[in-house]
């Protein structure tokens, strides 16, 4: 089995090189010409997409093959301050540079939009705005030239009517969704409403990938990871990605929903030892707040246990 690691966003060894550069409202508004207004948003932009692109040479050079991409790539896009803003157009040919060097690093991207993009609600306005955000993602990856399936991790969403109300709400929406969107979706466990046994219910009956989350499971759930593993492989057969998860540590202590700095060596090595030949290749994005640090510190870790044989710098072989 090969495992390859990855992480989010930016890079803690790189200076410089924040694809979140942003623009509030507010600042926005203090700005009297629109236009120069939108055209800074765009140099903006163009700037993240820049620094994006050091990200992604930066991963090629560490032979990182799964890197997730920022949503704040687009400062205010989809705001109604910005409406009619052709943002897509405006930076076309930066995120088609973007997009041709994942292409050519062969590098696995994607995105995690924010706990507000919501589909299991039962607020139109909120679910409308959700499909904006989605629109917005989809927009990148078209923009990127890469396929938009299965880009886009998504928790289920709330419980404020009970999480049986939640899992039939999200159905019943999902029918509401463009395939052009939906084929984008992924599904994650979350550390607090919903367990890997509801994703995969409706991973497996909406035919939507599930991508677990270790710490969430520790925490909200717990289940032995035998009796769904298989479930959540199965789950990727109709996909043409790898098996993807997402791995973190508790900060302080072992039921801490927070994120540590860095990677428990010995909860991660647990797991691949349960799961390892069940799949062939295994992406696992590492969700740690000293980002790409904590990955090289993990490697140096993981390469010592017995039977690792490094494949090359960020992944190894069971």
């Amino acid at each position: 089995m090969i495992v390859r690691f990855g992480y989010v966003a930016m890079s803690m060894s790189l200076t410089n090189a924040s694809p979140s550069h942003t623009m509030t409202a507010a600042q926005f508004e203090k700005l009297d010409n629109r236009n120069a207004a939108i055209r800074k948003l765009e140099r903006i932009s163009i700037k993240n997409i820049e620094n994006c692109k050091r990200l992604i040479k930066h991963n090629a050079a560490h032979d990182i093959a799964l890197f997730r991409l920022s949503s704040r790539l687009v400062p205010l896009a989809g705001h109604p301050l910005t409406e009619g803003w052709k943002w897509d157009r405006a930076i076309r040919p930066a995120l088609a540079e973007l997009g041709e060097l994942i292409t050519r690093h062969r590098i696995r991207t994607g995105f995690h939009p924010d706990h507000y993009t919501v589909l299991n609600t039962t607020d139109d306005d909120v679910f409308k705005r959700s499909l904006q955000v989605l629109m917005y993602h989809y927009r990148l990856l078209k923009g990127m030239n890469q396929a938009p399936r299965h880009r886009c991790v998504l928790h289920i969403g709330g419980k404020k009517q009970g999480v049986e109300k939640g899992l039939e709400t999200f159905i019943e929406r999902f029918q509401d969704i463009p395939v052009t969107l939906s084929e984008m979706l992924i599904l994650e466990n979350d550390d607090t409403n919903y367990t890997v046994e509801h994703a995969l219910y409706l991973g497996e009956k909406l035919g939507i990938p599930v991508v677990f989350d270790l710490h969430h499971h520790d925490v909200n759930g717990g289940t032995p990871v035998e009796t769904f593993w298989d479930r959540v492989a199965g789950t990727w057969d109709g996909s043409d990605l790898p098996v993807k998860i997402h791995i973190s540590s508790p900060r302080e202590h072992p039921m801490d929903k927070s994120h540590a700095d860095y990677i428990n060596v010995n909860r991660i090595w647990s797991f691949l030892q349960e799961i390892n030949g069940s799949v062939d290749v295994l992406d696992v994005m590492i969700e740690a707040k000293k980002k790409d640090e904590a990955l090289f510190r993990l490697m140096s870790e993981i390469k010592g246990y017995p039977g690792v044989k490094m494949a090359n710098q960020s992944s190894i072989e069971m």
